[in-house]
């Protein structure tokens, strides 16, 4: 079990990146329960209360990797996830990865849905709705970590590309545009 301290800087599920502002108590019931205060990075106005003492809560909130293990995802060869074809069952796995997922997962889910909608593109199709929304949450939350590791950090990541894929780096490019 991850141990967070006030300043850490973490992802928490679909919320993206945070800063853990404090730790405080509250009284829930007749019990006083220990809170994570999470700020969003790009909403200074958003707070967000976590139980210290719930483990579902706290599976969703993880630390922002280092710069060197950000950089290792996209120049491993992540795996693309398999498709599900029933809607109903790909959007509950989907949900789970961003919410619950790390980094590589996200990469992976990210990955995945962009071959999905280049293969769907080919045969004149779209790609559903939902399968957007998740890709840009998606997508939100790596570039937000992203951001918060390499802003003013003088890393090329440019140069560093997918790998195991035909020619194509559009992936690489729209995460670190």
């Amino acid at each position: 079990m991850n141990t967070y301290k006030s300043g850490d800087v973490v992802v928490y599920g679909a919320e993206g990146v945070c800063i853990i502002t404090g730790i405080t108590e509250k009284k829930f019931g007749n019990e006083m329960v220990s809170y994570y205060v999470l700020e969003k990075v790009d909403k200074k106005d958003s707070l967000t209360y976590v139980p210290a003492n719930n483990e579902r809560s706290l599976s969703k909130m993880r630390h922002v990797l280092a710069k060197d293990e950000f950089i290792t995802l996209f120049k491993d060869d992540t795996q693309l996830l398999e498709w599900i074809e029933k809607d109903r069952d790909r959007q509950k796995a989907f949900k789970d990865i961003i919410l619950f997922g790390n980094s590589r997962e996200i990469v992976s889910l990210i990955k995945t849905i962009h071959f999905r909608d280049q293969e769907l593109r080919k045969a004149g199709k779209k790609l559903h709705l939902c399968d957007e929304r998740v890709f840009k949450d998606a997508e939100k939350i790596i570039k937000e970590e992203k951001t918060c590791l390499l802003n003013g950090a003088g890393v090329n990541v440019e140069k560093y590309y997918l790998s195991g894929y035909p020619d194509d780096n559009s992936v690489t490019k729209f995460l670190f545009m």
